[in-house]
Protein backbone atom coordinates (compact mmCIF):
# COMPACT_ATOMS: atom_id res chain seq x y z
CA UNK A 1 0.00 0.00 0.00
CA UNK A 2 3.18 2.17 1.05
CA UNK A 3 4.47 1.43 -2.69
CA UNK A 4 1.17 2.19 -4.56
CA UNK A 5 0.89 5.21 -2.20
CA UNK A 6 4.10 7.19 -3.13
CA UNK A 7 3.35 6.17 -7.11
CA UNK A 8 0.21 7.87 -6.82
CA UNK A 9 2.27 10.76 -5.21
CA UNK A 10 4.74 10.57 -8.23
CA UNK A 11 2.65 10.73 -10.82
CA UNK A 12 0.21 13.76 -9.50
CA UNK A 13 3.69 15.40 -8.56
CA UNK A 14 5.15 15.09 -12.39
CA UNK A 15 1.98 15.87 -13.75
CA UNK A 16 1.87 19.24 -11.76
CA UNK A 17 5.72 19.45 -12.98
CA UNK A 18 4.51 19.35 -16.60
CA UNK A 19 1.31 21.51 -16.28
CA UNK A 20 3.01 24.46 -15.15
CA UNK A 21 5.85 23.99 -17.48
CA UNK A 22 3.59 23.53 -19.88
CA UNK A 23 1.49 26.29 -19.03
CA UNK A 24 3.99 28.95 -18.52
CA UNK A 25 4.09 31.00 -21.94
CA UNK A 26 0.79 31.31 -21.51
CA UNK A 27 -0.44 34.93 -20.62
CA UNK A 28 2.69 36.11 -22.22
CA UNK A 29 1.90 38.69 -24.96
CA UNK A 30 4.38 39.88 -27.17
CA UNK A 31 3.63 43.32 -29.32
CA UNK A 32 5.72 43.38 -32.48
CA UNK A 33 6.16 47.06 -33.64
CA UNK A 34 8.74 46.43 -35.93
CA UNK A 35 8.88 47.17 -39.79
CA UNK A 36 8.75 44.52 -42.19
CA UNK A 37 12.36 44.60 -42.80
CA UNK A 38 13.23 44.23 -39.15
CA UNK A 39 10.99 41.40 -39.11
CA UNK A 40 12.72 39.36 -41.58
CA UNK A 41 16.27 40.22 -40.20
CA UNK A 42 14.98 38.96 -36.84
CA UNK A 43 13.70 35.59 -38.30
CA UNK A 44 10.40 36.16 -38.16
CA UNK A 45 8.32 36.29 -41.74
CA UNK A 46 8.18 39.81 -42.95
CA UNK A 47 4.45 41.03 -43.53
CA UNK A 48 5.25 42.78 -46.53
CA UNK A 49 8.55 44.04 -49.25
CA UNK A 50 10.05 46.66 -51.28
CA UNK A 51 10.48 44.91 -54.82
CA UNK A 52 11.03 47.01 -58.42
CA UNK A 53 9.97 50.43 -56.95
CA UNK A 54 11.37 51.12 -54.14
CA UNK A 55 8.97 53.17 -52.40
CA UNK A 56 6.09 51.02 -53.35
CA UNK A 57 5.59 48.99 -50.42
CA UNK A 58 3.86 44.91 -51.34
CA UNK A 59 1.88 42.99 -49.02
CA UNK A 60 3.25 38.95 -48.44
CA UNK A 61 1.20 37.06 -49.65
CA UNK A 62 1.07 38.85 -53.30
CA UNK A 63 3.68 36.89 -55.66
CA UNK A 64 5.06 38.59 -59.10
CA UNK A 65 3.56 37.73 -62.25
CA UNK A 66 6.66 37.55 -64.49
CA UNK A 67 5.09 37.07 -67.78
CA UNK A 68 2.60 40.29 -67.30
CA UNK A 69 5.17 42.36 -65.62
CA UNK A 70 7.19 45.26 -67.12
CA UNK A 71 9.70 47.29 -64.99
CA UNK A 72 12.48 49.50 -67.15
CA UNK A 73 15.51 50.75 -65.21
CA UNK A 74 17.33 53.77 -66.74
CA UNK A 75 19.58 56.00 -64.85
CA UNK A 76 17.55 57.93 -62.53
CA UNK A 77 14.49 56.46 -63.71
CA UNK A 78 12.13 53.28 -62.78
CA UNK A 79 9.15 52.93 -64.55
CA UNK A 80 6.57 50.08 -65.42
CA UNK A 81 4.49 47.89 -64.66
CA UNK A 82 4.13 45.08 -61.85
CA UNK A 83 1.77 42.34 -61.61
CA UNK A 84 0.67 40.86 -58.92
CA UNK A 85 -1.69 37.59 -57.90
CA UNK A 86 -2.95 35.75 -54.94
CA UNK A 87 -5.20 35.03 -52.31
CA UNK A 88 -5.97 38.19 -50.60
CA UNK A 89 -8.61 40.01 -49.41
CA UNK A 90 -9.57 42.59 -51.74
CA UNK A 91 -11.05 45.37 -48.78
CA UNK A 92 -7.31 44.63 -46.53
CA UNK A 93 -5.40 45.08 -49.63
CA UNK A 94 -7.16 48.05 -50.39
CA UNK A 95 -6.60 49.56 -46.81
CA UNK A 96 -2.71 48.60 -47.10
CA UNK A 97 -1.97 50.65 -49.83
CA UNK A 98 -4.30 53.35 -48.89
CA UNK A 99 -2.10 53.78 -45.35
CA UNK A 100 1.40 52.16 -46.89
CA UNK A 101 1.64 54.90 -49.50
CA UNK A 102 0.87 57.74 -47.52
CA UNK A 103 4.21 56.68 -45.21
CA UNK A 104 5.94 56.39 -48.62
CA UNK A 105 4.66 60.31 -49.37
CA UNK A 106 2.27 58.99 -52.27
CA UNK A 107 -0.32 61.38 -52.50
CA UNK A 108 -3.70 59.76 -52.98
CA UNK A 109 -5.67 62.39 -55.76
CA UNK A 110 -8.52 59.83 -57.39
CA UNK A 111 -9.54 56.39 -56.65
CA UNK A 112 -12.71 54.22 -58.47
CA UNK A 113 -14.15 51.41 -56.89
CA UNK A 114 -15.81 48.07 -57.44
CA UNK A 115 -15.67 45.97 -59.36
CA UNK A 116 -12.10 46.72 -60.11
CA UNK A 117 -10.24 49.52 -58.03
CA UNK A 118 -8.26 52.10 -59.05
CA UNK A 119 -6.41 53.98 -57.03
CA UNK A 120 -4.20 57.18 -58.59
CA UNK A 121 -0.92 58.64 -56.60
CA UNK A 122 1.42 61.06 -57.20
CA UNK A 123 4.76 61.52 -56.06
CA UNK A 124 7.46 63.79 -56.59
CA UNK A 125 7.77 63.54 -60.94
CA UNK A 126 5.72 60.31 -60.82
CA UNK A 127 2.35 58.80 -61.33
CA UNK A 128 1.27 55.42 -59.51
CA UNK A 129 -1.79 53.61 -60.75
CA UNK A 130 -2.40 50.48 -58.28
CA UNK A 131 -5.25 48.65 -60.17
CA UNK A 132 -6.98 45.89 -57.49
CA UNK A 133 -9.49 43.15 -59.01
CA UNK A 134 -10.85 40.12 -57.21
CA UNK A 135 -11.05 37.06 -58.98
CA UNK A 136 -12.89 34.05 -58.13
CA UNK A 137 -10.02 32.56 -57.05
CA UNK A 138 -7.46 34.95 -56.65
CA UNK A 139 -6.96 38.73 -56.03
CA UNK A 140 -4.68 40.53 -59.32
CA UNK A 141 -2.76 43.49 -58.68
CA UNK A 142 -1.49 45.81 -61.03
CA UNK A 143 0.95 48.63 -60.20
CA UNK A 144 1.87 50.76 -63.00
CA UNK A 145 4.75 53.95 -62.57
CA UNK A 146 5.44 56.58 -64.66
CA UNK A 147 7.16 59.88 -64.76
CA UNK A 148 5.28 62.98 -65.52
CA UNK A 149 5.87 64.58 -68.83
CA UNK A 150 8.39 66.97 -68.19
CA UNK A 151 10.66 64.22 -65.92
CA UNK A 152 10.46 61.86 -68.71
CA UNK A 153 11.41 64.19 -71.44
CA UNK A 154 14.42 65.38 -68.78
CA UNK A 155 15.32 61.46 -68.58
CA UNK A 156 15.78 60.63 -72.65
CA UNK A 157 17.85 63.97 -72.92
CA UNK A 158 20.60 62.64 -70.33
Amino acid sequence: MNRTLRTQFGCLLLAVVFFFCGCSHLGKKTKDTSSPEQAGAKGQAPTASYLDFGDILIPYGLKVDSKESFVLRSSGLTAGVLVLKGRVDQSSLLNFFEINMAKDNWQLLSSFKLPRTLMLYRKDARWCVISVFEGRFSTKVEIWVSPTREESAAGLLR
